[in-house]
């Protein structure tokens, strides 16, 4: 593996944009002899194709997916890696040492270890877990790091992760290594620059016919790369042509919606949850604190602000001195909790709530 460097140059047919992320990525490849760098980013903000595009540009790294059934728990990903470790790396390890019974923590850590004493100079080891925030954490032992990735790292090794927003004292890893943090929400202009390029590239014939359309839903603030490519998909399949779809969104784009809602819900919404809601979906609603939304509501603060931390994945943060304020991450997204808000909504069964 030859000295690493990322770059949006290499783009594939679906991919534009996201060079503020790869020239972070570089200097902290370059900048570290190892280290954890973590892409945060809100539900379809593009984390999982910044991935993607770094394999594609470097076939040595291994690549983990957490979001795929199945595949968020410690001994999957332990297998899985160790495997990958192996196969691919086999000519720097000590042949001796390959007949492992399972492969657990110690294996994966010894793995590391022998890769990182044998690699050129110029090389680099880079492991990448998309969807680190869906790790069964019941599938460890509890304190236990995510995964079980090490808290030292031996040199030019990297993990690079993409996860969604959270609480940074639940992060779920104790690290002794360079680490940094690039949170998308942080670069606002670059987000909607990359957006509107994205729409440019993957506008068609079609859509152009549409373009009216096509503005009344993507507004130019635009960011969320996930809702821009349901839409434009949706134009593309003639599903706006249809007079009774023109204020809806695509089929899939509600479905995954629905797995935002029901993971919102777990067990069911308490009082508190259902009316902080009504406060998130009203109106043009702007960002505001969680006092702020205690006071709206009449309930205690505290009872609010276990709330949001729950939902955190969801919502926008925006801080102004010590004050930090809430928004829901999309305006669809909203605008479609506030239909499911509108009448009875079932939590689960035989358990409804009244609006």
């Amino acid at each position: 593996m030859n000295s690493i460097s990322f770059s949006a140059s290499a783009n594939t047919e679906k991919f534009v944009g996201r060079d503020f992320v790869f020239s972070a990525i570089n200097n902290f490849l370059h900048r570290y002899p190892k280290g954890y760098f973590t892409i945060v980013g809100v539900p379809g903000s593009g984390k999982s194709a910044i991935l993607n595009q770094l394999v594609l540009q470097n076939s040595d790294i291994i690549y983990y997916n957490a979001q795929i059934p199945g595949k968020n728990r410690v001994e999957e990903f332990l297998t899985y890696v160790c495997t990958q470790l192996i196969t691919k790396f086999q000519s720097l390890l000590n042949s001796e040492n390959l007949d492992f019974d399972h492969y657990d923590s110690s294996v994966f850590s010894l793995l590391l270890q022998q890769i990182s004493e044998r690699l050129s100079l110029d090389s680099k080891l880079i492991i990448i877990i998309d969807g680190l925030d869906r790790v069964d954490i019941h599938s460890q032992a509890v304190g236990t790091n995510l995964f079980h990735l090490p808290r030292y790292l031996p040199n030019q090794v990297y993990f690079i992760f993409a996860r969604r927003p959270y609480k940074k004292s639940h992060g779920g890893l104790l690290i002794e290594a360079p680490a940094q943090v690039l949170d998308l929400a942080d670069f606002q202009r670059e987000n909607r620059e990359d957006v509107q390029e994205f729409i440019r590239n993957k506008r068609t014939a079609e859509t152009q016919s549409s373009q009216r359309n096509i503005i009344d839903l993507i507004d130019e603030d635009e960011d969320n790369f996930m809702y821009v490519q349901q839409v434009l998909t949706a134009f593309s399949e003639g599903f706006y042509n249809q007079p009774e779809n023109i204020n809806s969104i695509p089929p899939d784009l509600e479905s995954y919606y629905q797995q935002h809602w029901e993971k919102m819900q777990g067990d069911g919404l308490s009082d508190v949850a259902v009316n902080v809601l009504r406060v998130l979906t009203a109106g043009e609603m702007q960002p505001m604190s969680a006092f702020a939304i205690s006071q709206v509501i009449n309930e205690d603060v505290f009872d609010v602000m276990e709330v949001m931390e729950q939902w955190l994945e969801f919502l926008r943060e925006f801080r102004e001195g010590k004050e930090v304020k809430y928004q829901l991450y999309h305006h669809a997204f909203r605008l479609w909790l506030r239909e499911c808000l509108s009448g009875i909504v079932q939590i689960k069964p035989g358990n409804k709530f009244p609006v």
